[in-house]
């Protein structure tokens, strides 16, 4: 259940502990996340593709099992799918399209949410394991979503302390 989540969470904290040595890349969190959402991205990307026949990691057959039957061609979706996660993850890593593959992925996470819905209220399992609750994929895509926006840039970062906002010139009042 917590698989996908230890596969953001972990290499983000990776990332940030190579800024403390020296690797300034990674000197900021928002940059360390995005490049852990990338990590997580590879992995769920690549399930997409893999054959039934692996079995250390959910494959093809269990993501198109995932998909709800108002979708036409879950099997094509699914490959489609994983492309993009695939671009999403690239896209984050390279700064100058770091804006857009965040936006990007948020919306492909919004659209693949149905799925996930789907795959918890019917039980599908992935690589036999059981089903991940809708009580966990909820807030689990939510951080997801959150992420993508944040690593974006389109989430502000918090606002100045005061004393700092306090020293930032303020524009002239044009009235008259």
């Amino acid at each position: 259940m917590f698989t996908t989540l230890m596969l953001f969470a972990i290499p983000t904290l990776g990332f940030r502990l190579l800024a403390v040595v020296g690797v300034r890349r990674f000197a900021d969190w928002r940059t360390s996340a995005a490049h852990g959402l990338a990590v997580m991205l590879v992995f769920t990307g690549a399930a997409h593709f893999v054959p039934d026949s692996v079995t250390v990691m959910p494959s093809h057959g269990d993501m198109v099992a995932m998909v709800p039957p108002f979708v036409p061609f879950p099997s094509l979706v699914v490959y489609g799918t994983g492309v993009l996660e695939f671009l999403g993850a690239l896209g984050l890593v390279l700064a100058r399209t770091r804006t857009a593959a965040g936006i990007g992925l948020s919306v492909l996470f919004v659209l693949m949410f149905p799925a996930n819905v789907y795959a918890a209220l019917e039980n599908v399992p992935l690589n036999g394991d059981p089903a991940t609750p809708l009580w966990f994929r909820i807030p689990e895509q939510i951080v997801f979503i959150a992420v993508a926006l944040w690593a974006a840039g389109v989430v502000n970062r918090q606002p100045a302390h005061p004393a700092v906002a306090a020293r930032e010139p303020r524009p002239a009042n044009r009235a008259g």
